[in-house]
């Protein structure tokens, strides 16, 4: 796997970690996207202006902990969200983990390529299926030269979406009478403070739960937590701020949308581009990392050929699987639960992973997946925080009472046998 530097299968050695400012564009780009900037449309025109300001720092920064934990793992292991699931799931059991998040991310790529090219078709009048061809491809190929690769488009991209939706956005509250004006906005279809959180907390816990993927490359894991909560805290902020203002004033919540109504058509493509652009590799890389774990191959190719099947898939997937890719991501948060319990309950084992051995399959971990979906739809509370937070208790405990039930039965025949004897 010398040739791998992907580091699918293994720990990212120490010479091919990278900085500061590379990881901080990679997560940026990862959390600028325009579904964070549709529900921010959704909190904007639904909630007053001090409460939209409170669920989304409060939303982010209860995903900047949780995701904060991931990346601190990854890079004090140097270790992928799949690899890291070996130990609490076992060898064979972490393909659970990695189908589930290998499979959505291929999904969800292809929903972002049509994300992509339906608006873009509606502007110019390019033909749709021409549109998601070139951009599909110009996505997938840029995975197949890895984290550098993707390092280079985000530092490319994340300034640009800054730059042009910040500009964007004060010219739409400068339309509206500046920021007087967007405070005075009465929200028109009101909603709950405890659902603006759930909103806020579940539009990116997913994607968050894949932390590992990236920080991994951090140089340690100070580095990793700085990175990751930067991104989540404050980039993932943003991307509300940007759906909220362009919401109130134009109506449409993406920002390129808003541009796009402003009469800025080619700097709304480019925006756009450069925003799905980012976040689609980083879900093709992870998608690629997952079947990987599964299947052994190296990931790069993995990913060309999964951003191949999106590409093809994408209208249909766009028109068909989105319900169906949501009610699979609420089957991811309890996967980042059960690492984060392995990993603090048994640190000293994630030292070596070359020498590492793994169970076949965790039971404990599989049921716990479980408990935690269904704790996350039936219990009150915050959905996602309920699905990691019972996900992993319910591991350590079922994890523990297994343990303590395979212990007495090795006790109990070597009793008999000694009686026998």
């Amino acid at each position: 796997m010398a040739s791998d530097n992907n580091y699918s299968l293994s720990p990212v050695p120490i010479s091919a970690r990278k900085g500061v400012l590379s990881l901080t564009m990679v997560m940026l780009g990862l959390t600028f996207f325009s579904a964070s900037m549709w529900t921010g449309g959704t909190l904007g025109t639904g909630l007053s202006f001090n409460d939209f300001v409170l669920a989304v720092l409060i939303g982010n920064l209860i995903l900047g902990i949780y995701t904060s934990f991931l990346g601190y793992i990854g890079a004090q292991t140097g270790l992928s969200t799949h690899l890291l699931a070996r130990y609490s799931f076992g060898l064979k059991g972490s393909w659970l983990p990695s189908l589930l998040l290998g499979g959505t991310q291929v999904g969800w790529f292809g929903v972002g390529v049509a994300m992509f090219a339906i608006p873009v078709q509606k502007a110019t009048g390019i033909d749709t299926n021409l549109l998601i061809i070139i951009s599909g491809l110009l996505m997938t190929l840029t995975v197949y030269f890895g984290i550098g690769a993707i390092m280079i488009l985000s530092a490319v991209a994340v300034p640009a979406i800054a730059l042009f939706g910040g500009f964007s956005v004060v010219q739409a509250v400068d339309s509206m009478g500046g920021m007087q004006g967007l405070m005075a906005v009465e929200p028109e279809t009101p909603i709950g403070f405890y659902t603006a959180l759930v909103l806020v907390v579940g539009s990116f816990i997913s994607a968050g739960t894949l932390t590992a993927d990236f920080v991994r490359f951090g140089k340690n894991p100070k580095t990793a937590v700085f990175v990751t909560m930067f991104a989540f805290f404050i980039g993932n902020s943003l991307m509300f701020v940007f759906g909220a203002a362009g919401a109130a004033a134009t109506g449409q919540a993406d920002i390129s949308e808003v541009m796009m109504a402003q009469g800025l058509l080619i700097p709304a493509i480019i925006i756009l581009g450069l925003n799905i652009w980012t976040t689609n590799d980083n879900a093709l890389y992870a998608s690629g990392l997952g079947f990987s774990n599964i299947t052994g191959l190296p990931s790069k190719y993995l990913s060309i050929f999964n951003g191949i099947i999106g590409t093809l898939c994408a209208l249909w997937l766009y028109n068909n699987f989105v319900g169906w890719l949501t009610f699979l991501s609420a089957a991811i948060p309890p996967i980042g639960g059960i690492i984060i319990a392995d990993y603090l309950r048994n640190r000293d084992k994630y030292k070596d992973f070359t020498h590492a051995k793994f169970s076949s399959v965790n039971w404990a971990a599989i049921t716990g997946v479980m408990i935690g979906v269904l704790a996350g739809h039936l219990l009150p509370g915050i959905v996602p925080i309920n699905a990691v937070l019972a996900g992993a208790v319910s591991y350590l405990l079922i994890d523990e009472l297994l343990k303590r039930v395979t212990r007495q039965q090795a006790v109990k025949s070597d009793c008999n046998n000694a009686t026998n004897a």
